[in-house]
């Protein structure tokens, strides 16, 4: 019989720990706390304010996607493409409504694909978490690929403006910079929890801001030297679709990111949930939408994989700009290092189980892989391996948009549509109350079944049989 346990829990004897400042000094480590000791009833609530939370929700959602979004709508013309950018975002959305029921479920605080996994699916458990590490693998991979493509261009740019001298033959290759910025980023993928990034996030956000802006402005006002205009469409599908559309559904993919998020929020009810949830996805819908039309407006079917590179380098707004873009996905980074490395742990300990006795005739708790029961030695362990192999396979790798639609058609549609569809459905299945919710789960994980096979193939028949086209959007 699988025991359920509840959201929250209220206790006269607990007392106000892990306040989400007083308890900083220890994020970047933290203290591996004995599991086998520690009391359900001891366990602290949240101290992650609702802003926070969405924050960092959203800053997982905005990040390289939103670059290629005006090349989605060439591929398939305004109205088709703002519909599937509001479809996209729509499922991503239902899916992360499912999967905050389904942590209503597990342990106290301590929800966690692996612990919903261990009361629906326990014998793919591990298959989940290799599926979620894969993705924010693949993840982390193509920001560092952006961050070496879009750095030279910066720093010509503000030379070019700033001064008359020629930048420095070293500061014009990506490799160089991209090895600068790991100093940053080594220190911030080392915090164990989420909520110790919400400063970091509110900085990415900002540089969202300012990429709206952008494309907008060069749209009414456009800049000199800027690439000329493609056709403009309504409606025109072309092959390209099947590969930007998973595209757009890794856009919106944060799932990885979503039971951190109820565990660390102050008071995590299903409706402040629904919130956090909606604010998320819908703040990034309006954006995705906002660059993919300006965008697709201003250069039509000749608008490239990257729209940010498409304006003149040489302009110190747009220069600006590329930083704050720059910035946007440094700072995104650490937040698929985090789940990576937490699911890492259990792939690499598959079969280990890590129980802790409450006590005498009370319930036993699932071993989540929680950030905080890992060891120190483990944890910068698999940190470094993460970091170390991201780098080298970035520092390799130039072409953003393959990444990007083989993540879309692999990870992303598991975490976005077939896990989440799956558990609730299981965890469901005797409720009559919820039977039409228990239906649309499982026809969600039907879905994502089918986007994973067909884009899947698609991608791998591009790679061997590549278009003879040179314009992406034909």
């Amino acid at each position: 019989m699988v025991n359920t346990y509840g959201a929250t829990v209220t206790s006269s004897s607990t007392e106000a720990v892990d306040d989400e400042d007083t308890n900083e000094h220890t994020a970047f480590l933290g203290d591996n706390r004995d599991i086998t000791t520690t009391r359900k009833e001891d366990k602290a609530d949240g101290h992650a304010s609702i802003t926070s939370s969405i924050s960092n929700l959203a800053n997982t959602i905005i990040g390289s996607g939103m670059l290629t979004f005006p090349l989605a709508l060439a591929s398939a013309g305004i109205l088709p493409g703002m519909i599937t950018c509001v479809l996209s975002g729509g499922i991503a959305a239902f899916g992360l409504y499912l999967l905050s029921l389904c942590a209503a479920k597990a342990p106290h605080r301590r929800s966690s694909f692996f612990a919903v996994a261990e009361i629906t699916f326990p014998k793919a458990a591990v298959f989940f978490d290799a599926a979620i590490a894969i993705k924010c693998f693949g993840v982390s991979i193509s920001y560092l690929i952006i961050i070496k493509g879009l750095t030279p261009n910066v720093v010509s740019s503000l030379y070019h403006d700033l001064s008359d001298a020629e930048p420095p033959a070293w500061s014009q290759n990506g490799r160089n910079w991209l090895a600068i910025f790991m100093i940053i980023l080594i220190p911030l993928a080392f915090l164990r929890r989420l909520n110790s990034l919400r400063h970091t996030s509110y900085i990415a956000l900002f540089s969202v801001v300012y990429l709206v802006i952008i494309v907008i402005k060069c749209y009414f006002w456009p800049l000199k030297d800027m690439p000329p205009a493609g056709e403009i469409r309504l409606v025109h599908f072309t092959s390209n679709f099947l590969s930007t559309f998973p595209v757009q559904v890794f856009a919106f993919t944060c799932a990885q990111n979503l039971f951190p998020i109820y565990n660390e929020v102050k008071s995590n009810t299903q409706p402040r949930m629904n919130i956090i949830i909606g604010s998320a996805i819908g703040s990034a819908t309006l954006t995705y939408e906002i660059i993919a039309v300006f965008g697709y407006l201003t250069f039509g079917t000749n608008v490239g994989a990257n729209i940010i590179a498409m304006y003149p380098s040489t302009s110190l707004f747009v220069a600006i700009g590329q930083l704050a873009i720059v910035i946007l996905v440094l700072f995104s980074y650490p937040l698929q290092v985090h789940p990576c490395r937490n699911c890492l742990d259990k792939v690499f300990h598959a079969g280990e189980s890590v129980k802790q006795v409450v006590s005498e005739g009370s319930e036993v708790d699932i071993d989540d892989h929680g950030s905080d029961d890992m060891s120190n030695t483990k944890h910068t362990i698999l940190t470094l391996a993460i970091i170390a192999s991201t780098f080298t396979i970035a520092y390799l790798v130039d072409d953003l948009k393959i990444v990007l639609s083989f993540v879309g058609s692999t990870g992303s549609t598991t975490l976005s549509f077939i896990l989440p569809g799956l558990m609730y459905w299981k965890l469901s299945r005797g409720d009559e109350s919820s039977r039409t919710l228990n239906r649309a789960a499982l026809a969600l994980a039907v879905y994502g079944a089918f986007i994973f096979v067909f884009c899947l193939g698609f991608n791998i028949y591009q790679v061997v049989q590549p278009s003879t086209s040179g314009d992406p959007a034909h």
